[in-house]
C-alpha cells in the first residue's frame, strides 16, 4: 500500500524513496546497513570522496552514534566520560542522510530494503549500491537464568549499568550487617576471557579495589569476590601463551579467581552453578563470551558461509553480487596475508576499520567506472589494559607488559577513535584522572529513572 502524499513528501525531503519510486541512474543511491566500525568509516570515506552531486550516501541504524567498544571498559571504570566514547552519525556524518531505524528486510533483486523507525511504520527505500555492516551480537548459550540476570558489554549503556552495579553492590555491603547479603553484594563474576571480558574485568575490579581503600573502611579488600570464567583452557587468544599465562599470573596476585576450562551451567534467581562444581550467590555476572553475526543476515537473502557471514571476495564485494558490498564482523572476507585459501579475516574491529577503507575506495572507483583492490592486511598485533597503569601487548611480534603495554594501549586507541573532537575529549578525560582523584559516585537512579516518581504518584493516587 503506497503511503499518503504528505507521507510521501516527507520522505522526498529526507532524501528517501517508497519502493515504486525509481533511483537515479546519473546519481547513484548508496545504501549502508549499519553505523558501526564499518558503516561509519565507510561514510566518512565516501562523503570525503564523492560530492553530494556524484552519489547520494544512506546511513540506517537503531543507534544515532557510533561506539568506540575498545574505550568501554574504562568508560565502566570512570576514566573516559561516556558521551566520549559515542561519536554521533549526524555529527560527523554531515553529507549523508542518516536514519535511525533498523532494517528488518532487504529484496536485493529490486533493490530496495525495509526500515523500521524508531517511531512509526516501516517504509522501503530504494538503492544502487548497496553496504550490509549491521556487525555483531553477543553470542549466548541456553543457560537458565542468562537472559533473566546478567548483562553483556557491547555498548555504552552496559558500561554505565555496568558502573552502577558495582558500586552500588558496594553501597548495599557497606550499608548492611547481614553477612549473606555482603557476600552476595560482592561477588562479581565475568563470563568470557576475550579481550572485552579481560578489560572489563580488570578495570572494575582495579576502580572497586580503589573505591573500597579510600571510602569504604567496612569493607574488607579480601572480602570482594572477581571470578573470571572462561570454557576454553587459555585466555586471551589473540596474544601468545606466555603474556596470557602473564595476564592470568597478575590477576591472580590481585586477588581474582580465573576459572579455564570452565563453563557457566545455571545463575537462575543468582544462585551460580559452575562446571567444575562450585555454587555461590552473586548479584553481579557480565556475559562477554564471544559474538556471533547479527540475526538481520538470516533475513536478506545474500550468500552466507558455515558461521552466518556473508560471503565476500577480497574485495569485500559480496560474492556473486556486483552491487553488494561487506566487511566486518558480519563478513566473510578471505584472509590473503596468510597460505591457505580458506582462512579467513578474523571479526575485530582493526580487521574492520581497514576494510572500511578499502570498501569505500573500491566504491569510489566503481561509481567512477575503475578497478577495484583486494584487501590484504597482516594483523599488527594486539594492545590490552588490565587496570590503571597495567596492561600487556603483543605488536609485530614485540611481546610488552606493565606500564608500557598500558600506555601503548591508550596512543594506539586514542589514534584510531574516530574524529579529532572525541581524541581532545578522550586526551581530556585521561589528564583530569591524573590530576584528581577518581569519580566512584553511583548514579544507580539510572536503572530505573521513573521509580521514584511513579510510587509517588501511586501513592497519592491511593490516598
Amino acid at each position: 500500500m503506497m503511503p499518503g502524499r504528505s507521507r510521501l513528501r516527507r520522505l522526498t525531503r529526507l532524501g528517501l524513496h517508497v519502493a515504486s519510486n525509481a533511483v537515479s541512474s546519473s546519481r547513484p543511491r548508496i545504501l549502508i546497513v549499519g553505523g558501526g566500525y564499518v558503516g561509519l568509516y565507510t561514510a566518512l570515506r565516501l562523503q570525503r570522496k564523492l560530492t553530494r552531486g556524484a552519489a547520494e550516501i544512506i546511513v540506517v541504524d537503531p543507534q544515532p552514534h557510533m561506539t568506540y567498544q575498545p574505550f568501554l571498559p574504562e568508560a565502566a571504570a570512570g576514566s573516559i566520560e561516556p558521551r566520549h566514547v559515542v561519536v554521533p552519525l549526524r555529527r560527523v556524518l554531515k553529507h549523508c542522510t542518516v536514519v535511525t531505524g533498523a532494517v528488518t528486510g532487504i529484496a536485493h533483486r529490486a533493490h530496495t530494503a525495509t526500515v523500521l523507525p524508531s517511531n512509526g511504520a516501516a517504509y522501503d527505500i530504494g538503492y544502487d549500491i548497496l553496504v550490509v555492516a549491521p556487525g555483531s551480537v553477543a553470542r549466548t548459550l541456553p543457560i537458565p537464568g542468562l537472559a533473566e540476570g546478567a548483562i553483556g558489554f557491547k555498548n555504552v549503556g552496559e558500561a554505565i549499568f555496568l558502573r552502577n552495579q558495582v558500586l552500588s553492590c558496594l553501597d548495599i555491603a557497606a550499608s548492611t550487617t547481614e553477612q549473606a547479603v555482603r557476600r552476595r553484594a560482592l561477588t562479581f563474576t565475568f563470563v568470557g576471557g576475550g579481550y572485552a571480558g579481560i578489560e572489563a574485568f580488570a578495570e572494575l575490579e582495579d576502580m572497586a579495589r580503589y573505591a573500597v581503600k579510600k571510602y569504604y573502611p567496612q569493607i574488607k579488600q579480601d572480602e570482594m569476590r572477581w571470578v573470571l570464567v572462561e570454557a576454553s583452557t587459555r585466555i586471551l587468544p589473540e596474544v601468545s601463551l606466555d603474556l596470557a599465562a602473564y595476564t592470568v599470573e597478575q590477576l591472580l596476585r590481585r586477588g581474582m579467581d580465573v576459572r579455564l576450562n570452565t563453563r557457566l551451567e545455571s545463575m537462575v534467581g543468582g544462585h551460580v552453578v559452575l562446571g567444575d562444581g562450585d555454587s555461590f550467590e552473586c548479584d553481579t555476572v557480565v556475559w562477554t563470551a564471544g559474538v556471533k553475526p547479527n540475526p538481520l543476515l538470516v533475513e536478506i537473502g545474500l550468500p552466507l558461509d558455515a558461521k552466518g557471514r556473508i560471503e565476500c571476495e577480497a574485495t569485500l564485494r559480496v560474492r556473486g553480487l556486483a552491487d553488494a558490498w561487506s566487511a566486518g564482523d558480519c563478513a566473510s572476507v578471505p584472509d590473503l596475508s596468510v597460505d591457505d585459501p580458506e582462512a579467513r579475516t578474523a571479526p575485530s574491529a582493526q580487521h574492520a576499520v581497514r576494510q572500511a577503507k578499502v570498501l569505500a575506495d573500491n566504491i569510489v572507483s566503481v561509481v567512477r567506472g575503475g578497478a577495484t583492490s583486494a584487501y590484504s592486511h597482516k594483523n599488527a598485533g594486539s594492545v590490552a589494559s588490565l587496570g590503571l597503569y597495567k596492561g600487556v601487548a603483543q605488536i609485530y611480534g614485540i611481546k610488552l607488559k606493565g606500564i608500557v603495554a598500558w600506555f601503548l594501549h591508550r596512543t594506539y586507541h586514542v589514534s584510531r577513535v574516530p574524529t579529532f573532537n572525541r581524541k581532545i575529549r578522550v586526551l581530556a578525560d585521561w589528564t583530569l584522572a591524573l590530576l584528581f582523584r577518581r569519580e566512584i559516585t553511583s548514579l544507580g537512579q539510572i536503572q530505573d529513572p521513573r521509580k521514584e516518581f511513579a510510587d509517588v504518584a501511586g501513592a497519592d493516587r491511593r490516598a
